[in-house]
């Protein structure tokens, strides 16, 4: 009886240890307690921009929706503007980490190629890291931040 009972507790602890979030499966690692509905966003957004899905990796923004990328703040207040906002990132992204910080998510992606206009370059395997405030599934607001410490920055206007 002893045994059949710690059989079961062994097998409940395989099981448990096999399920974990979609986001530590796929290789991202998530620190702070980062909201896992804002991670699917930004990894949704990542992805279509990877893949050089520009239409999609927009509709993931609110309109209006604020970005700042080495820049002053910009609002994008026409679908139009989301739309050439994410054409003109030159490089991909693939979503390594993420953490949550108030209201935002801070995300760690490396830099990839994409398909389309734009170049990535010496970008290709740097670090960039976004701020993201995600609001009923949408982005509204995409603010670039600094890497930290210690990582090799890329450079402003390259990057994502």
């Amino acid at each position: 009886m002893i045994r059949a009972a710690a059989l079961a507790l062994l097998s409940l602890a395989i099981l448990l240890l096999g399920c974990g979030d979609e986001s530590e499966e796929a290789g991202i690692e998530s620190t702070g307690g980062a909201d896992p509905e804002s991670v699917e966003v930004i990894e949704s957004w990542s992805d279509s921009l990877r893949e050089g899905e520009l239409v999609e990796a927009a509709k993931l923004f609110r309109v209006p929706s604020i970005v700042q990328n080495g820049t002053p703040p910009l609002d994008l207040d026409t679908e139009r503007k989301v739309l050439l906002f994410n054409a003109s990132l030159p490089c991909g992204a693939e979503l390594t980490e993420t953490e949550q910080r108030d209201d935002y998510v801070i995300a760690t992606f490396e830099l990839t190629e994409r398909p389309g206009a734009g170049e990535c370059g010496t970008g290709v395997g740097v670090q960039a890291r976004t701020a993201f405030k995600i609001e009923d599934g949408l982005i509204v607001e995409w603010r670039r931040v600094p890497n930290a410490p210690g990582s090799e920055q890329a450079p402003a206007g390259q990057v994502i």
